[in-house]
C-alpha cells in the first residue's frame, strides 16, 4: 500500500492514500472565485473567508488521504490464534497449545497477549493469563453437560483458518506493534488462509500442531463411475487410511443389500481395494462401503463412505396402488410394450430422492393423500419440478378430491384442481366439525385443524351447511349450522378457536346430534378430531342416536395420546371412517377427503365414451376414437395452462397434462382397472395407450456424446461437462445450468460457464452430509438438447479425516505473512523483533 512519510524527531507522519492530494487542486478554484466574487464584503472579510475555506479543503484532503501521526513504540500486541478443531484432537489438542503458551514466560512490560480459539467458527479473545489459568483449573478435561456437546459439535464442523486470521488482524489495536501467531495443523476445511494472510500488513508467524495421535482407521474415499450401462461391469474402488497396522472387514452395500464382505489387512498410510460390480435394474445405485472389526480405532463415525452410480437402460415406472393385485392387467400390458413397472402399496412410496431417481415416472393409482406423509409428497414434488421426473395420477374412489388432495403439495403439481363446482342435482349436505381445543392441541395442531376446517368450507357447495363445535372441558359453538355460501363468515368464526382446557367429548356429540336433527339436508355427517383421552360419557348411545338419524360419523385421532379404541368404535357404529395420524400435517388432507366423500359430489359413475378434445402425436396409432366406454370418473377441473386431451361427454376432463418445472404431470380421472375400465382391459389399444402416455410423462434424459463428472473437494463440488453435437463436433455456446437438490429437499440453480471447446464447468457448495442430486440441462436457444441426472454423496465431516499436519500450507502461510515457520516460544517476545 503506498504511503508518504516525514520524520519529525522520532515521530512520523504517514499518508496512507496520497492520491487524495489531488484534491488540493480545488485551492486555485477557490482563489479564482475570490478574485471574481461580487460579494459586498470588505477586503478583510473576504480574505478571512478565503483562508477558512482553504483550511477546510486542506484538512478534508488530508483526512481523506489518511494522514496519521505515528509514534515509535516497542510495545507489542500479540494474538495467539489457537486451533481447537477435532483434527488436532479437540480438547486433548489444547495441551500442545498450553505447553507452547506456558513456555513464553513472563511478558515484557507494556506488551499484551490474547488467545483467540477457533474451529469452524471463531471464538472470543481471552487474555493469555486467563486462558492458561482456565486450563490449569480444568486440568485439561473437557467441559461437561450441554457445553461439552456444543463444543464437540463446533470442533466437528471443521477448521476455518482464514476466518480466524481475519478476526485476529482486526482485533489488534493500531497503537502497538501487532503480531499474529497461528497454532494449527493446517488442515483447513473452509476458506483460503493464504489469501487472507496476503492481505495483511501485520506479521503472521506459524506454529505447526500435531494431528490426532490415537490409533485410527477411516474410509477416506469411494470411487465409482458416474454412469454405466445396465449390466456393464465396473469397479468400486475404496481408499482406507490407517496410522497403524491392523485388519478390518470391508463391506460393500448396494442400497440396503450387502454385495461384498472381505477381510483386508491395513498398513500405515493409504490402502486401496477394488471390487467388481454391475447394476442390473436400478437407474441410480448408491454404493456404501463400511469397515469394522479394527483392533484399534478411536472414532467410528469415519468408517463409512458412499458413491452414486447412474445406469442407463430400459425405462421403468413406479406404480403405487392401494390394491396391488388390481394393477396386474396394467403391468402385463406395459410389459408387452417394453416398459418395466415396479408395483408397491402406498407405504412403499419413497421418502428420499435417491429411490425415486430409479424411475422415469411415478404413477399413483387410487392412492389417498391420507396414506402419504408430508415428506413423501414433498419428495415427489422435488422429483418432478427439479429433477424432470413424471407424475401420473389415476382416478378412483380414493383419488383426487375423494383422496383428500385438495390444498396438498401434490395438488400443486397436478394439472387439475379438486375444488370443483358441486352439481345442482347432487344431494345437499349438513356437516358438523367437532374439534378438540384442549391444551394438548396447542401450537401447530390447532392451527392445522383450523386450516382444515376452512378448507372444508371451500369444498362445500352453496346448498350445503356447516357447523363447528370446539370442545375442551365443555362444548362451544364456534359457528352454528349455517349455509356454506357464507364462506367469509364461517372462516372468520373458525379463526377464533384457541387451545386450552381439558378434554370432554360427549357433550359436544350431543350438541351436534340435536343440531343436525333440526337441519334440513339429505346427507348429514360429523367429523370428530381429538388428540387425547376424553372424560367418560355415553358415547355408544349418542353415536347410535346419530346413526338412527342417518348421520354418519368419522373420527380422526392425532398422536399416540388419542383414545384409538373409543374413536374406532364411534366410527364403526356411526358408519363412517376412522383415521389415525402421527403427522399433524395430514389433518387438512383428512378433512378434505372426508368433506368430499360425505358430499357424494366428486364422483360420476355413469358410463361414457371418451372424447378427443385436443389431437396429439402422443396418441397417434392408438385408435382412441374407437376406445370403448368407461364406467366412471372423478370430477375435477383443469388448471388454466393445462392441456385437456380427453374429456367426458359432460365436458369434464379425463386426460389432462402440463409441464411442472422440469417434468410432466398427468391426470387421468378414470381408472385403469376393473371398476371403471373393465371394457378397456380387453381393448387392443389398452397397452399402447398407457405406454405412450407414460412415455410422454417420462423424464427426458439422454444427450448422446455428453459426459458429466462431479468431483468433490471439501465442502464444494465441481461439475465438468463435455458435450458433443450429433455430428461429432463440440457443442459450444449452449446455456447450461444445474438444479441442485440438497438432503433437506432445498433446491437452487447454478449456471455453468464454458471453459473450453465443448466443456462447461460449475461449482456448488455441499455444506451438510447426505446425498445431493443434480439435474443438468443444456439449451440451444429455447430447445433442450441434453439432460443428465447426476449425484454426489457427502459423508462424515472433513474434520474426521485421517491426515498429517499440512506443513506445505503452513510454510506458505508464514511466507505470505512475512513471519517464521515453527516459531520457538522463546522468540515471540525477543527484543529485536519489536519495531
Amino acid at each position: 500500500m503506498p504511503s508518504d512519510s516525514a520524520d519529525l524527531s522520532g515521530y512520523a507522519l504517514d499518508l496512507l492514500r496520497p492520491w487524495w492530494l489531488l484534491g488540493l487542486l480545488l485551492l486555485p478554484a477557490l482563489w479564482y472565485l475570490y478574485r471574481r466574487s461580487l460579494v459586498d464584503f470588505d477586503r478583510g472579510q473576504r480574505i478571512a473567508s478565503l483562508a477558512v475555506r482553504s483550511v477546510v479543503v486542506v484538512l478534508l484532503v488530508l483526512a481523506l488521504g489518511g494522514l496519521t501521526l505515528l509514534r515509535p513504540t516497542t510495545e507489542r500486541y500479540v494474538v495467539f490464534v489457537a486451533d481447537e478443531s477435532l483434527s488436532v484432537g479437540g480438547e486433548e489438542g489444547r495441551n500442545p497449545v498450553r505447553e507452547y503458551l506456558a513456555a513464553l514466560g513472563e511478558l515484557p512490560s507494556g506488551d499484551e497477549a490474547v488467545v483467540l480459539p477457533f474451529a469452524a467458527d471463531v471464538g472470543t479473545p481471552v487474555s493469555l493469563a486467563a486462558f492458561l489459568e482456565a486450563g490449569t483449573e480444568a486440568g485439561g478435561a473437557p467441559p461437561s453437560g450441554d457445553g461439552e456437546a456444543e463444543s464437540a459439535k463446533e470442533r466437528l464442523r471443521g477448521t476455518d483458518v482464514a476466518a480466524a486470521l481475519r478476526t485476529a488482524l482486526a482485533a489488534a489495536p493500531p497503537d502497538k506493534v501487532r503480531r499474529v501467531v497461528l497454532l494449527t495443523d493446517g488442515n483447513e476445511t473452509a476458506g483460503n488462509a493464504v489469501q487472507a494472510a496476503l492481505g495483511s500488513l501485520d506479521r503472521i508467524d506459524v506454529v505447526p500442531l500435531p494431528t490426532r495421535a490415537e490409533p485410527e482407521v477411516a474410509v477416506s474415499e469411494v470411487l465409482v463411475p458416474s454412469q454405466v450401462a445396465r449390466g456393464e461391469p465396473f469397479f468400486v474402488e475404496v481408499a482406507v487410511d490407517s496410522n497403524h497396522d491392523d485388519e478390518v472387514t470391508v463391506e460393500v452395500f448396494r442400497g440396503p443389500l450387502k454385495v461384498v464382505s472381505e477381510k483386508q489387512t491395513l498398513k500405515p498410510g493409504e490402502n486401496r481395494f477394488r471390487f467388481r460390480q454391475t447394476v442390473e435394474r436400478d437407474r441410480l445405485a448408491e454404493y456404501t462401503v463400511r469397515i469394522s472389526g479394527a483392533k484399534e480405532d478411536a472414532l467410528v463415525d469415519n468408517n463409512a463412505a458412499s458413491g452414486l452410480v447412474y445406469a442407463a437402460g430400459k425405462p421403468r415406472i413406479l406404480l403405487i396402488d392401494s390394491d396391488p393385485d388390481a394393477a396386474r392387467s396394467l403391468v402385463w400390458a406395459l410389459e408387452e410394450e417394453d416398459v418395466e413397472a415396479d408395483v408397491r402399496p402406498p407405504r412403499g412410496v419413497p421418502e428420499d430422492v435417491a429411490d425415486l431417481q430409479n424411475y422415469e415416472v411415478v404413477v399413483l393409482a387410487n392412492v389417498p393423500a391420507t396414506d402419504l406423509s408430508s415428506r413423501q409428497m414433498a419428495v415427489m414434488r422435488t422429483y418432478v419440478r427439479d429433477l424432470g421426473g413424471g407424475l401420473v395420477m389415476l382416478g378412483g374412489d380414493q383419488s383426487f378430491g375423494l383422496g383428500g388432495y385438495y390444498r396438498s403439495v401434490l395438488e400443486e403439481v397436478l394439472p387439475v384442481r379438486s375444488d370443483f363446482e358441486k352439481e345442482k342435482e347432487k344431494p345437499s349436505l349438513a356437516m358438523v366439525l367437532i374439534i378438540d381445543k384442549s391444551g394438548s392441541m396447542g401450537g401447530q395442531k390447532i392451527e392445522l385443524a383450523k386450516d382444515a376446517a376452512k378448507a372444508a368450507v371451500e369444498l362445500l357447495g352453496p346448498k350445503d351447511q356447516l357447523g363447528v363445535i370446539a370442545f375442551d372441558g365443555a362444548p362451544t359453538w364456534v359457528s352454528d349450522i349455517r349455509p356454506a355460501s357464507d364462506k367469509a363468515g364461517l372462516e372468520a368464526s373458525i379463526s377464533t378457536i384457541g387451545a386450552g382446557g381439558g378434554t370432554t367429548l360427549y357433550p359436544a356429540m350431543t350438541e351436534a346430534r340435536d343440531a343436525l336433527r333440526r337441519a334440513a339436508a339429505k346427507l348429514k355427517h360429523v367429523i370428530i378430531l381429538t388428540d387425547g383421552q376424553s372424560s367418560p360419557g355415553d358415547f355408544d348411545g349418542v353415536t347410535r342416536d346419530l346413526a338412527s338419524d342417518r348421520v354418519t360419523v368419522s373420527t380422526v385421532g392425532v398422536g399416540q395420546g388419542a383414545d384409538m379404541n373409543l374413536l374406532e368404535e364411534i366410527a364403526r357404529t356411526g358408519g363412517g371412517r376412522h383415521y389415525f395420524t402421527d403427522d399433524p400435517g395430514n389433518i387438512p388432507q383428512i378433512f378434505a377427503k372426508e368433506t368430499v366423500t360425505a358430499s357424494k359430489s366428486a364422483i360420476n359413475e355413469e358410463p361414457f365414451v371418451p372424447q378427443l378434445l385436443r389431437p396429439t402425436a402422443v396418441l397417434d396409432g392408438v385408435g382412441v376414437e374407437d376406445a370403448p366406454f368407461l364406467l366412471g370418473y372423478v370430477v375435477t377441473r383443469p388448471k388454466a395452462t393445462a392441456e385437456v386431451i380427453l374429456g367426458t361427454e359432460t365436458g369434464d376432463p379425463l386426460l389432462t397434462w402440463w409441464r411442472y418445472g422440469l417434468g410432466w404431470s398427468v391426470a387421468f380421472t378414470s381408472d385403469a382397472g376393473p371398476r371403471w375400465a373393465a371394457e378397456w382391459l380387453a381393448w387392443e389399444g389398452f397397452g399402447p395407450f398407457w405406454a405412450q402416455v407414460f412415455r410422454h410423462a417420462m423424464r427426458k434424459g439422454g444427450g448422446t456424446g455428453t459426459t458429466v463428472n462431479l468431483a468433490r473437494d471439501g465442502d464444494r463440488v465441481r461439475m465438468t461437462l463435455d458435450a458433443a453435437d450429433p455430428a461429432g463436433g463440440w457443442r459450444n455456446d449452449a446455456t447450461t445450468e444445474l438444479t441442485v437438490i440438497d438432503p433437506a429437499l432445498g433446491s437452487r440453480t447454478v449456471q455453468a460457464r464454458q471453459t473450453a471447446p465443448g466443456r462447461y464447468e460449475a461449482e456448488f457448495q455441499v455444506p451438510r452430509g447426505g446425498a445431493y442430486h443434480t439435474e443438468i440441462s443444456q439449451k440451444i436457444g429455447e430447445q433442450v438438447v441434453a439432460r443428465q441426472s447426476r449425484g454426489v454423496t457427502v459423508g462424515y465431516p472433513e474434520e474426521l479425516r485421517l491426515r498429517p499436519t499440512n506443513e506445505a500450507l503452513l510454510r506458505s502461510l508464514a511466507a505470505a505473512g512475512g513471519g517464521t515457520f515453527d516459531l520457538p516460544a522463546a522468540d515471540v517476545f525477543a527484543p529485536d523483533d519489536a519495531t
